[in-house]
């Protein structure tokens, strides 16, 4: 029997994890790449190049693949997942999974209508570390859980909001985009803890809170905290910006008036704290493209299937809805370059630049980004208390 034929769609930048996902896949003999594609033509092209999948799917029977990866911009989701679907082809997405709830709902119908199959690229949903941490709820480890947060303190440079025309866009025209720290670099700590708490569709939360402030000149949010309630009665609290003074691995924390678990999702490592026992362990992941072969030849579940990101989508919107973020005052920034404190300024002022921030998520450039004052605190505040900075008085919210 053939190999299943996969294409990527948008292979620079993050696009190249997946070139190597699938180079991965083809040398277990699971998999091969039969196509790229990307307005710009990469250099030595693994596999035939089209310009657009609009070129791919007008070409040859043959060409077609069977999947297709997207790592597009946000607000080509839609489109392109729908263009595949119709045309019988299964697709891994990049998160988020669209740009509003009304755009999640018409991909699961086209996903319902045309039968074929539709992961979402939440990597964590993969990590044997989530149904884990499930089970220890449900076994009383932590006793009754009150609140189940979120904290992700990391740093994006003034290079990533200048990597792409939507980088750091609430709407381009009458498009939405939503990229900001909530949606897109630290969605998946969202996504994660309301995974954990049981909420999976639109429907599983009764109403989300938001608090949106920007310390860089973009339109979106950079700085946020939200307070989510499932219909459950489950209390989420999500503290997240992408200006701390330095990079920490992403949590969720579960906490039980007997203890807490506490998961690093990116490494997919779970430290349970209780008063009888502190115990750590890391689990393995399974990756959400070979998955979705599978499900595609065996019948096996989705990882990360879109009907199953409805509730992440509801915060979403909630974001892509709310008040445009505010700026956050210069008395509380401080402008660094990648290697530490420099003289600020800002983009576009005379502060050194540095190269310790290029990486971890950064493009090569501008190295310079801000540092709100004790940030890191007021995010772990927000995860643990499931109050806004705002409710808590973070010091930024209170002078206009």
């Amino acid at each position: 029997m053939s190999l299943p034929k996969v294409a990527v769609v948008g292979v620079h930048g993050h696009g190249g994890s997946h070139l190597r996902t699938v180079a991965d896949l083809e040398a277990k003999g699971l998999a091969r790449l039969s196509a790229v594609v990307d307005p710009r033509e990469p250099d030595d092209a693994p596999a035939s190049w089209f310009a657009s999948l609009g070129d791919l799917l007008s070409a040859d029977a043959d060409a077609l693949p069977d999947v297709v990866v997207l790592a597009t911009p946000i607000h080509t989701h839609l489109p392109l997942a729908r263009a595949a679907m119709e045309a019988g082809i299964d697709v891994l997405l990049e998160k988020p999974t669209a740009a509003s709830l009304a755009e999640h709902a018409e991909l699961v119908a086209v996903a319902e209508r045309t039968g074929r199959l539709c992961q979402v690229g939440f990597q964590t949903f993969g990590s044997h570390a989530l149904p884990a941490v499930v089970d220890m709820i449900a076994r009383g480890e932590v006793g009754r859980v009150t609140g189940i947060g979120a904290v992700g303190t990391w740093v994006r440079t003034a290079a990533y909001w200048a990597r792409s025309p939507w980088a750091g866009r609430r709407r381009m025209g009458d498009r939405a985009v939503v990229d900001g720290v909530v949606t897109n670099p630290l969605a998946h700590a969202v996504a994660t803890a309301l995974w954990v708490g049981g909420a999976r569709t639109s429907t599983d939360l009764a109403y989300v809170n938001t608090d949106l402030w920007r310390a860089n000149p973009i339109e979106a949010d950079d700085t946020s905290s939200l307070r989510a309630v499932g219909t459950d009665g489950t209390r989420y609290g999500f503290g997240l910006t992408l200006c701390a003074a330095e990079r920490s691995p992403a949590r969720v924390i579960v906490q039980g008036t007997e203890g807490e678990i506490e998961l690093e999702y990116e490494h997919d490592l779970v430290r349970l704290r209780t008063g009888r026992v502190v115990a750590e362990k890391q689990y393995e992941r399974t990756g959400l493209l070979e998955n979705l072969l599978l499900a595609r030849s065996s019948g096996e579940r989705l990882l990360c299937d879109v009907r199953d990101t409805g509730a992440f989508m509801q915060v979403l919107d909630a974001v892509r809805t709310a008040a445009d973020p505010a700026p956050i005052g210069d008395a509380f920034v401080e402008w660094v370059d990648g290697g530490g404190a420099g003289p600020g300024g800002g983009p576009g002022g005379d502060g050194a630049v540095g190269h310790g921030a290029v990486g971890q998520g950064n493009p090569e450039g501008d190295a310079r980004h801000p540092v709100v004052h004790d940030v890191a605190a007021w995010c772990e505040r927000a995860a643990r208390e499931q109050r806004t900075f705002t409710e808590l008085g973070a010091p930024w919210t209170t002078l206009g």
